[in-house]
């Protein structure tokens, strides 16, 4: 372990642990947010919990709150980590560096910060995407690796421009979302109308009506914030020509992928198996791209399974 990073500032604000809507009875008794600078970027994360380090990396267009229904399970058994990744909720919004390449070395800065050289890791959707660069580019560092609910550009096949109508309700916000300005011009002010409809469109359960309104205000309250929602796919470019590369080097440590069977199904295991050796598929019925809201019970039962071994492996005898 490393020594602690310099305090910083307690984040506060609706985006912050203690301000965020709807939590779990007793959520601020076992997590704190916090700021770290990593030197590159300062990060928000919220971390709580005894045990072996897990992160938990969310995805687009969400912030670490996807995560508030599983974190007081989790935080019986590891030291969670759920962070803001960089352009997200309270963490720094820079132009550049939404590649995964960065993505990844940003969450291992911020492992190493506070005090982990060595985790498991969840993420989803663009946090999958995260997931897989970073146990591809530090292979030193992830013990496990859980992934939810994404394709990898770059490793999963490419669909067809003329593709299915289902595939087209699936996908259009790809294209949109890497448009160099326009998106921003039109999204500006109708973000409850683009991001409510990704949210209504994409879910086999309804989120809450106060969950949706918590990412959209975040959204909403800042235009950096929307500025840097579009910047994961605008470095798609970058992230597609890494992953070429990446897909050369086969993962080897153990990988679960979980997807909604009303959402991606198979999909998600079969695009793993591209590149990983070791990989477990587990598809939750009843559910669409957002597990960990629509069905924590069902994730929390596999990600529990799945994390055992680590978290055995790290009791001292």
């Amino acid at each position: 372990m490393t020594s602690s990073p310099t305090p910083l500032p307690t984040p506060g604000g609706p985006g912050s642990a203690a301000r965020a809507p709807g939590l779990p009875d007793g959520f601020t008794d076992t997590f704190t947010s916090r700021s770290v600078d990593t030197g590159r970027v300062r990060l928000h994360a919220v971390t709580g919990g005894e045990g072996p380090a897990l992160l938990l990396l969310c995805g687009w267009p969400q912030t670490w709150y996807a995560w508030r229904l599983l974190m007081p399970a989790l935080a019986r058994d590891f030291h969670v980590v759920a962070p803001d990744p960089r352009g997200v909720g309270l963490s720094g919004k820079p132009l550049d560096g939404y590649d995964t390449g960065t993505l990844a070395t940003d969450m291992v800065a911020l492992m190493e910060a506070l005090g982990h050289r060595r985790f498991a890791m969840v993420g989803h959707d663009v946090g999958m995407w995260t997931g897989y660069a970073l146990a591809a580019d530090h292979p030193d560092r992830l013990d496990r690796l859980a992934v939810a609910e994404a394709a990898i550009p770059g490793l999963s096949p490419s669909p067809p421009l003329f593709g299915s109508g289902d595939a087209n309700d699936r996908l259009w916000h790809f294209g949109f979302n890497r448009l160099p300005d326009l998106n921003e011009q039109l999204v500006s002010g109708r973000e409850e109308l683009y991001f409510g409809h990704q949210f209504a469109t994409k879910a086999a359960k309804a989120l809450p009506d106060h969950a949706v309104r918590h990412y959209v205000d975040t959204l909403a309250a800042d235009p950096e914030a929307l500025r840097s929602s579009f910047a994961f796919y605008r470095a798609l470019d970058t992230t597609i020509a890494q992953n070429q590369q990446r897909k050369t080097r086969r993962l080897t440590l153990p990988v679960l992928t979980l997807a909604g069977a009303e959402n991606l199904g198979e999909a998600v295991g079969n695009t793993m198996r591209l590149a990983a050796d070791d990989v477990e598929s587990h598809i939750l019925p009843g559910c669409g791209h957002y597990p960990a809201e629509e069905v924590p019970e069902a994730m929390l039962a596999a990600l529990t399974v799945f994390l055992a071994p680590y978290r055995d492996s790290s009791i001292t005898p």
